[in-house]
């Protein structure tokens, strides 16, 4: 079973239990699907799926930290409450360990030595981590090394 067609299942799940916040962040989830394959004119594959929901969840954690600034603890709970239903989409999310460990492998394989190296480096490594690991947590990895 594809992706797509797990979010179809579980938004029917939801619509049996009468889960309503669970229901409108599928919804959501699906309807970012649904503009992407208009505009592409055909259906995605899950790693196109898993670029949006990780996008999703981006976004997500980004207003987090706003709403947090702005003492909006009513918002704060729903935003964190949508996270944690989008993240049972994505795949389990790389340690920092991991993610270092990594990193580590693909500078050496690839020689690199200075942040002139960077793109490089960043080429290479997010096909391996997409969709498990936060592209600033790579990120920041890869400076760590390359200093």
């Amino acid at each position: 079973m594809n992706l797509s067609d797990r979010l179809t299942d579980d938004m029917k799940q939801a619509m049996k239990s009468q889960d309503k916040f669970k229901l409108s962040t599928i919804r959501m989830m699906r309807a970012s699907i649904k503009n992407l394959e208009i505009d592409l004119k055909r259906p995605l594959d899950d790693s196109e799926v898993l670029d949006i929901l990780s996008r999703e969840i981006k976004q997500r954690k980004d207003s987090l930290q706003e709403f947090e600034k702005a003492g909006r603890n009513d918002l704060v709970v729903n935003l964190a409450t949508e996270i944690d239903i989008i993240s049972k989409y994505l795949p389990e999310q790389l340690t920092e360990e991991e993610i270092q460990e990594i990193v580590r492998q693909t500078i050496q394989e690839l020689g690199a030595s200075s942040k002139a190296d960077m793109g490089k480096v960043m080429g290479a490594l997010m096909p391996k981590t997409k969709g498990r690991a936060d592209g600033r947590l790579v990120n920041n990895a890869v400076q760590q090394f390359l200093q």
